[in-house]
């Protein structure tokens, strides 16, 4: 037990060094080719490269496609952490903490002990006899092929060997071969080449550095999978199917007609619409009947599907987000809408009645997601409608100013005029004129997402302008959303900054700019967009070492 412990400790230690001095790690050498730059932006000084730590969901989903369904994926709890609004930005700019270092420890020996013990996990990722010394020819086969897929390119000769000489001295301490074994493989599984994405480029042309076949065969998978890469794509690596542009195009292309595609980018709906949010939304049932505990997720739900709708199967217009009367509804959302239920249970895609609901800003999910527990938020509405979909920013409120709203009266019965105070006030007016009159807008909702007329017996004016735009009530709203300079802008940015995991520089700005009119050129389609984007400089290259 006491030479178990003391491997344990040097394991834990190195991770913990590691960890702390992460972005010093050298880079990989295994790459060919660059491919050749874009001429047009040549010049333009990119971002830094910078590590990433695997998000949850990215380390469930590795560990799940690399071990099999079988494996059950211990907890773990390191938080991820948002930068940028995104929580793909946070893995790039937050080091692992020390409570989250031992976590990792403990799940890494725990998935080497199913390995072991587990006949299906072990018949396939450690063939070899149960003996109490390790056979190190059958371990190494089995360690350098799990260490390929875990760090996602293959190990060099150096470090295979420190990792089988720590296998080889467990085995001796302990006098077991599968615990040696065990030992090798939570070392890789502790390692900072698993647990953070290693994308930090080798040398390039000029100032650049271009990303190795290895590092873009991760930085596609994660970007378009949300998981580690499979064994096609690392084989399109090793064979520099993707240091060119044809080839990386190719792959890219082909990834996006993969299923895995669909369902790997409902993490990036998820958190440009913070739909985990909405999830868990929680509101006062006694004030709000039809809120229940699938009132969230059938919420949540409904956004993804219009997305993945627009994105893939219609390949169409993404302004529609934000206007298209199509949505996908279940008994639950089919009351709430009061429109007949298309099935007994389950999602259909319907459209919606003329003139009452359509587009993301008439989903449950935006609409309670913003709203109070008791009842709606003209601020917050708006506030999303300008932050979220248009990428704006709007200055936080003086510490001492009070925010509360008042009560209904027979002389201010709705909500417009309630907040007639912030456009007033000179404290308030500068912010709630950029948020209250979008909020304004969406008034016919309630708290929940119900569509009314009245407020406390009053008729709800929706009237309002959107940088002098006119609306009349949240139809129209949506499109001078929809039609607004800054939302295609503001779909740009965010989906480069999920795909680059860091937020963009000032100087990066002509090739953001082009990336824009190249989505607007193509219709507003979102998939032309990723392939310009994996093609453009942003994806390809970066300006050095943070």
């Amino acid at each position: 037990m006491k030479g178990y412990q003391m491997i344990r400790t040097g394991v834990l230690c190195a991770l913990i060094v590691l960890s702390a001095c992460a972005e010093e790690e050298p880079r990989p050498n295994n790459t060919d080719s660059a491919l050749v730059e874009e001429e047009d932006f040549s010049g333009v000084e990119l971002g830094s490269a910078t590590l990433k730590k695997l998000t949850r969901e990215q380390y469930e989903h590795s560990l799940l496609d690399i071990f099999g369904a079988g494996l059950e994926v211990p907890p773990t709890s390191e938080p991820d952490t948002a930068a940028g609004g995104l929580f793909a930005v946070g893995a790039s700019s937050t080091p692992f903490s020390g409570v989250g270092v031992e976590s990792f420890e403990s799940a890494a020996f725990s998935i080497a002990k199913q390995v072991i013990e587990e006949p299906e996990l072990r018949d396939v990722h450690f063939p070899c006899p149960s003996e109490s010394s390790l056979d190190e020819e059958c371990a190494e086969e089995s360690l350098t092929k799990l260490g390929d897929a875990l760090w996602r390119r293959p190990l060099t000769e150096e470090e295979l060997a420190q990792v089988m000489a720590i296998a080889a001295e467990a085995s001796s301490a302990l006098e077991s071969g599968d615990e040696g074994f065990a030992f090798g493989l939570a070392t890789l599984l502790q390692s900072p080449n698993f647990l953070y994405r290693v994308e930090l480029g080798v040398d390039g042309e000029g100032e650049r550095l271009a990303y190795s076949g290895y590092e873009m065969a991760s930085r596609l998978s994660y970007f378009l999978w949300n998981t580690t890469p499979d064994e096609d794509l690392l084989a399109a690596a090793a064979a520099g199917d993707l240091d060119t542009e044809d080839g990386l195009l190719a792959k890219a292309e082909a990834m996006l007609e993969d299923p895995r595609t669909r369902e790997g980018l409902k993490r990036f709906y998820d958190e440009y619409l913070h739909l985990e949010e909405a999830e868990h939304v929680s509101k006062d049932p006694v004030v709000f009947a039809f809120f229940s505990g699938d009132y969230g997720p059938s919420a949540a739900e409904e956004t993804r599907l219009l997305l993945d709708y627009l994105i893939f199967e219609g390949d169409r217009d993404f302004r529609e987000f934000l206007t298209t009367r199509t949505t996908h509804i279940n008994p639950l959302l089919a009351a709430l809408y009061d429109v007949p239920s298309p099935s007994p249970d389950g999602f259909t895609r319907v459209n919606l009645p003329e003139g009452v609901r359509a587009g993301y800003l008439g989903h449950a999910s935006f609409l309670a997601q913003h709203s109070h527990q008791v009842s709606t938020s003209v601020t917050r509405r708006g506030e999303a409608v300008r932050k979220i979909l248009l990428c704006q920013t709007i200055p936080s409120p003086p510490v001492d100013v009070d925010t509360s709203i008042p009560e209904p009266s027979g002389t201010a019965p709705t909500m417009r005029d309630r907040v007639a105070e912030h456009l007033t006030n000179p404290s308030c007016a500068g912010c709630h004129m950029l948020t209250d009159p979008i909020g304004l807008g969406l008034e016919n909702y309630d708290g929940v997402g119900r569509y009314r007329t009245l407020d406390n017996g009053a008729f709800i004016d929706a009237t309002g302008d959107l940088d002098q735009v006119a609306f009349d009530g949240p139809l129209t709203l949506g499109e001078a959303v929809a039609n607004h300079p800054d939302f295609a802008k503001c779909v740009v940015r965010t989906l480069t900054r999920y795909g680059n995991a860091r937020v963009e520089t000032g100087a990066e700005r002509p090739i953001l700019d082009s990336l824009q009119r190249e989505f607007m050129d193509s219709g507003y389609r979102v998939k032309p967009l990723i392939l310009e984007f994996i093609k453009s400089p942003l994806f390809r290259y970066a300006g050095g070492l943070q």
